[in-house]
């Protein structure tokens, strides 16, 4: 749509890692960041769950907004509703998959992780990718609804326990060949969040990859051309629950330029 946003999609604030980039490519775009707070978190939940509601949400989003791109700033919603929501929706919608043919490019020991949600680690999608990118490495992934929440506590203000990341790793190191791993994909969005937290909690020289800057560079291409208005750009957030955890939020936001929120 002609003067429209980027909207970016995720059940929490996890899409802030894919926003960063695109900000810093294109500075001049406004963003609606939307959150499906009421629906938070999405790895705990079922396939048909989310299949259903992620397009359900959108169409709404997009109906109010009238964005020019829809951004799915989650792999969970991804890798199960993304085909459905370019069916339905009459805008370019651009999806967040996990980072495994750049980790499989890196790896030297060719033993990879791969650090998402329950839901995105079991996914087809994801046998797929490392069948196509990473045949030749061993690729062992681990599922952590408690990194979700540790990046969530992080953006809030709150403290946490290094000791956490640490057992959140372990489920892939203590694997059959785990030490081997030199790469680890972090496959959910909310993780690049706590890059340092998991930098700390890793043995030394672990490199992590993630897939915002990937997204943003499409996202840029797929505008590329577009005008965009002038002037400092109006950024919002939308919550489909705003309470005082959404709230604990706004300072947080407002490091990426984001400082209206609303609920859907």
């Amino acid at each position: 749509m002609s003067g429209g946003p980027i909207l970016f999609f995720d059940s929490g604030v996890g899409g802030l890692s894919v926003v960063a980039p695109t900000r810093a490519l294109l500075p001049h775009a406004p963003i609606v960041y939307a959150a499906d707070s009421a629906g938070f978190p999405y790895g705990v939940k079922s396939e048909a769950e989310i299949a259903a509601r992620v397009p359900a949400l959108l169409g709404r989003l997009v109906e109010r907004y009238r964005p020019r791109l829809v951004v799915i700033a989650c792999n969970t919603a991804s890798t199960i509703a993304l085909p459905v929501v370019r069916a339905a929706l009459d805008v370019p919608v651009v999806g967040t998959v996990p980072a495994i043919k750049p980790a499989a490019e890196a790896s030297r020991s060719r033993v990879i992780g791969v650090l998402g949600t329950e839901a995105t680690v079991r996914q087809a999608y994801v046998d797929d990718l490392a069948a196509r990118f990473a045949a030749d490495c061993i690729v062992l992934r681990h599922g952590s609804a408690e990194l979700v929440r540790l990046a969530e506590a992080k953006l809030a203000g709150r403290a946490t326990d290094p000791g956490r990341y640490r057992a959140v790793l372990s489920g892939l190191f203590d694997q059959p060949d785990g030490k081997r791993i030199d790469v680890i994909v972090n496959a959910c969005t909310h993780f690049p969040l706590v890059a340092a937290e998991l930098a700390a909690a890793a043995p030394p020289g672990m490199h992590f990859v993630d897939g915002g800057p990937g997204i943003a560079r499409r996202i840029a291409f797929l505008t590329q051309g577009q005008d965009w208005p002038v002037g400092t750009p109006h950024h919002r957030a939308v919550f489909t629950r705003l309470d005082d955890a959404e709230r604990a939020l706004a300072p947080a936001l407002a490091g990426y330029g984001i400082v209206q929120m609303e609920a859907l």
